[in-house]
C-alpha cells in the first residue's frame, strides 16, 4: 500500500483530518513538521529565525527522505513542502498526494489563533496569507487530486478525502482494503502461491500480463451467468487441488461479477477458508459485486439461492481495465451506479444524467464516488439484517426479468427495468412522486438504459420468479424502493401482481 501525503494552504487542516483518514485506513500518522523539529531538536519557527528557509527547506527534505523509508502511512506536510522539485518527485514517486484547499476567509478564522507558530505569516496575517495563495496559485493548481475543506467537519473532509482518493479500510465483516488504483500495485502485495481465476472473455485481455507479473498459475472458467454453477465450483476445487494450493495460497479473481462470486465461494470453501483477492474488470463488479463479501453461484431456480459471506484480504479496482468493455456491457454497470445515487448520493445520480460520454471520460471519479456508497452501506449493516437491504433497490423484478429472460438481458439492464418498475410503484402506492419516477427514467434513458419490461416476456413467469427471490420472508417480499433521490425505504410486499401493473 502506498503513502498517502495531504498538501495545501495552512490552515486546510491537513494534521486533522490526516488523523481521521489514518484511523479509518488504519495506518500511522505522521506530522512532518513534528519530524523536523525533533530531528532538529528546535521549533520551526526557531529553526527559520536561526538558519533561514533554504536550511529549513534542506532538513523538510531529510525528514521525507526518513519518512518514506518507513511503512506506508497518512503523511501531512507543510505548506510548501512540495515546492521543491526534489521533494515533489520524491512524494509522486511513493505515494498520492491530495491537495486541500480553503477559501480565505476560512483560512483566516483557523490560523487567528496561532500567532508566531508559522514564521512566514508573522505580521499583517491577512495581508501575509492573500500574497502567499497568490504566489503559490499555480503551484497549488498543479495537484490534480483536490477536495475543498470550506464549511464542513473534519470526519466530513476525511470521507471526502478518501473517496478522492480511493482508499478505504472495511471492518465490519474481516478486515479488508479497498483501493481504486492500478493492477501493477499488486506485484508489491505479500503473495503466496497465488492462482488468478478468470474467464475465457477476460483471459484474452487481461490473464497474460498479470500472471506473469505475478509469476501465477492460472484457472480459466467458461464466460457467462449460465456457467454460474455447482459444476463449475467443483471444478475450481479440483483445479486449486491439482495446482497444489494448501491454506497459505492465494486465489486472485480476475473478472466480473460472476467471476468474484464463483472464485470467492470457491476459496472460501476450499480447505475450510484460505485467502482471495478481487481485481473486478466490469463497472458492474467494480461498484458493486466486489464489495461486500457476498459470494456464491445459482441454482436453476433462482439467483445466488447458495452462497456465503466470504471478504476477500483487496479488492482492486483499476478503471483502466474497464477500456475493454463493450458499450453495452459498460451500459450495463451504470445501472448499478444510478442505484448507488439514488440511495445516497444526489451528485452521482446528477452526473449519469450527462450519458454514456461524459461517463467514459470521467470513469474514475465515477467509479470512486459509487464504490463510497457500497462501502458506506455494507460497514453499517454487513450481514444484510437492516438498511444494506437498500443495496437491492431494482433487484427484486430485476432479478426475476433476467432469469425469464434465459440470461438474454444483461445482469445491468434487467435492473435498469427493476428500478423503474419498482420506482413506478412506489408512486402508485403513495410511497414517492411521479417526479421521482421520471427522474429515474430520464437518467436510466440518458445512458440508453432499458426501463419497460418487455412486452413478450410472461408476467406470470416473472412473478414465480419473484416469489423464489432470496429476499422473502414467510409471508412478504422486502422490497428497496425509493423515496426521494438520496433516499429509499424498505417495504414488505404481499401482492407481487400490483408491482407490474
Amino acid at each position: 500500500m502506498k503513502n498517502i501525503f495531504l498538501y495545501g494552504p495552512p490552515g486546510t487542516g491537513k494534521s486533522t483530518v490526516g488523523k481521521k483518514i489514518a484511523a479509518s485506513l488504519k495506518l500511522p500518522f505522521v506530522d512532518l513538521d513534528r519530524i523536523i523539529e525533533t530531528d532538529a531538536g528546535m521549533s520551526i519557527p526557531k529553526i527559520m529565525e536561526g538558519q533561514g528557509e533554504p536550511a529549513f527547506r534542506d532538513l523538510e527534505t531529510a525528514a521525507l527522505k526518513k519518512v518514506i523509508a518507513e511503512p506506508a502511512a497518512v503523511i501531512a506536510l507543510g505548506g510548501g513542502a512540495l515546492l521543491r522539485d526534489e521533494n515533489r518527485a520524491i512524494a509522486e514517486f511513493n505515494g498520492q498526494i491530495l491537495l486541500l484547499m480553503a477559501e480565505l476567509p476560512t483560512l483566516l478564522e483557523r490560523l487567528q489563533g496561532e500567532p508566531g507558530k508559522r514564521p512566514l505569516l508573522t505580521g499583517d496575517l491577512s495581508a501575509k496569507l492573500s500574497a502567499l495563495l497568490a504566489k503559490r496559485e499555480g503551484h497549488y493548481n498543479s495537484f490534480p487530486l483536490k477536495i475543498h475543506v470550506d464549511n464542513k467537519t473534519a470526519e466530513q473532509n476525511a470521507h471526502h478525502a478518501q473517496v478522492a482518493l480511493g482508499r478505504h479500510h472495511l471492518s465490519a465483516m474481516g478486515e479488508y482494503d479497498v483501493i481504486v488504483g492500478q493492477v501493477s500495485n499488486l506485484t508489491s502485495y505479500p503473495l503466496q502461491s497465488p492462482i488468478i481465476v478468470t474467464d475465457e472473455n477476460v483471459a484474452k485481455f487481461h490473464l497474460e500480463k498479470l500472471q506473469a507479473a505475478l509469476n501465477a498459475k492460472a484457472v480459466v472458467i467458461p464466460a457467462g451467468e449460465e456457467h454460474k454453477t455447482l459444476e463449475t465450483i467443483s471444478f475450481l476445487w479440483k483445479s486449486f487441488l491439482e495446482n497444489g494450493l494448501d491454506r497459505k495460497s492465494t486465489v486472485i479473481a480476475l473478472g466480473g461479477g460472476v467471476v468474484s462470486d464463483m472464485a470467492g465461494f470457491a476459496a472460501a470453501t476450499y480447505m475450510r477458508g484460505i485467502n482471495w483477492i478481487c481485481v473486478p474488470t466490469t463497472l458492474l463488479s467494480m461498484v458493486d459485486a466486489s464489495i461486500g463479501g457476498k459470494t456464491g453461484f445459482d441454482l436453476p431456480e433462482g439467483k445466488n439461492l447458495i452462497g456465503a459471506f466470504y471478504p476477500p484480504k483487496l479488492v482492486l479496482a483499476d478503471p483502466s481495465l474497464l477500456f475493454t468493455l463493450s458499450e453495452r456491457e459498460l451500459r450495463s454497470g451504470m445501472a448499478e451506479v444510478v442505484k448507488h445515487g439514488i440511495i445516497s448520493d444526489p451528485d452521482l445520480f446528477a452526473m449519469c444524467n450527462r450519458g454514456m460520454d461524459w461517463v467514459k471520460s470521467n470513469l474514475e471519479e465515477v467509479v470512486k464516488r459509487a464504490i463510497a456508497v457500497k462501502i458506506q452501506v455494507i460497514e453499517e449493516d454487513p450481514y444484510e439484517r437492516g438498511f444494506r437491504a437498500a443495496l437491492n433497490l431494482g433487484h427484486t423484478v430485476g432479478h426475476a426479468v433476467e432469469l425469464v429472460s434465459r440470461f438474454d438481458l444483461r445482469h445491468g439492464e434487467a435492473i435498469a427495468i427493476g428500478m423503474a418498475v419498482e420506482a413506478a410503484y412506489a408512486a402508485r402506492i403513495g410511497l414517492s412522486t411521479p417526479g421521482v419516477v421520471k427522474a429515474v427514467q430520464d437518467s436510466l434513458s440518458a445512458l440508453n438504459l432499458p426501463i419497460a419490461i418487455p412486452r413478450e416476456m410472461p408476467r406470470e413467469e416473472i412473478i414465480r420468479a419473484m416469489r423464489v427471490d432470496k429476499k422473502k420472508n414467510a409471508k412478504a417480499i422486502r422490497f428497496a424502493l425509493p423515496v426521494e433521490i438520496g433516499k429509499v425505504e424498505l417495504v414488505d410486499v404481499t401482492d407481487l401482481e400490483s408491482v407490474l401493473e
